[in-house]
């Protein structure tokens, strides 16, 4: 299953100070979200609330109280998206999550906000509206990082199910399948991490890419 249920949140901070979550406004902890949140790394956590604290500063994202965090360094085969209330202070959801299919096939290597190019964007999106289109039930994403992923709209990056995202799946191939570039997710989650997480929360891809994370405006001091 992937919702888990946490208590309280304060935050102590864990990287090079041009990382540094702001912690003064959030008022969560850390230590307490890494408790719950299966796997996740204290750095990637800290960026995400880096860049949700600059993003909320310049009042980005409708819908404050949500952060979804991607870590696209893991393998595919393990769950690698996190949905955290930093209101309720709990970890909502845990799920595997896709990258594109020119972005590697079973690790992420590649990462694109070219249209056409079927890879992955990093940086931080803010979530919009929901519709049916081909792949079902979708929810719209903008991209916040200009050259990151600010084509996300134009190259219809949403968040979507996928019947190659399960753990059943994942586990006879050692990996989940590839979308064009989309977070696509397990089809069984996929409405209640979309009725979620829609409406203006902010979702922060990350990777270990020097570039990005030197130039992505909400990680910056």
């Amino acid at each position: 299953m992937p919702l888990i249920i946490s208590s309280s949140l304060l935050i102590g901070g864990l990287l090079p100070s041009c990382a540094q979550a702001n912690t003064n406004d959030l008022h969560i902890s850390k230590s307490e979200i890494l408790k719950e949140a299966h796997n996740l790394k204290p750095e990637v956590l800290s960026l995400a609330l880096k860049a949700y604290t600059n993003a909320e500063k310049s009042g980005v994202g409708v819908n404050k109280h949500l952060l979804t965090v991607i870590d696209y360094s893991m393998p595919s085969a393990k769950k690698r998206m996190w949905v955290i209330d930093l209101n309720h202070s709990h970890v909502v959801m845990n799920l595997l999550v896709a990258h594109g299919k020119n972005t590697g096939w079973k690790d992420a290597k590649k990462f694109s906000n070219t249209p056409q190019s079927r890879e992955t964007s990093l940086g931080l999106f803010e979530t919009e509206y929901t519709y049916n289109g081909h792949n079902g039930y979708s929810l719209r994403l903008k991209g916040l990082d200009q050259g990151f992923n600010n084509n996300a709209e134009s190259r219809a990056i949403v968040v979507h199910g996928a019947p190659y995202v399960s753990e059943a799946f994942a586990k006879q191939y050692n990996r989940v399948g590839n979308s064009w570039g989309c977070p696509a997710v397990d089809k069984k989650y996929s409405s209640e991490l979309i009725n979620t997480i829609k409406g203006g929360s902010l979702l922060f891809a990350y990777y270990p890419d020097p570039t990005f994370l030197s130039h992505s405006i909400y990680l910056q001091a």
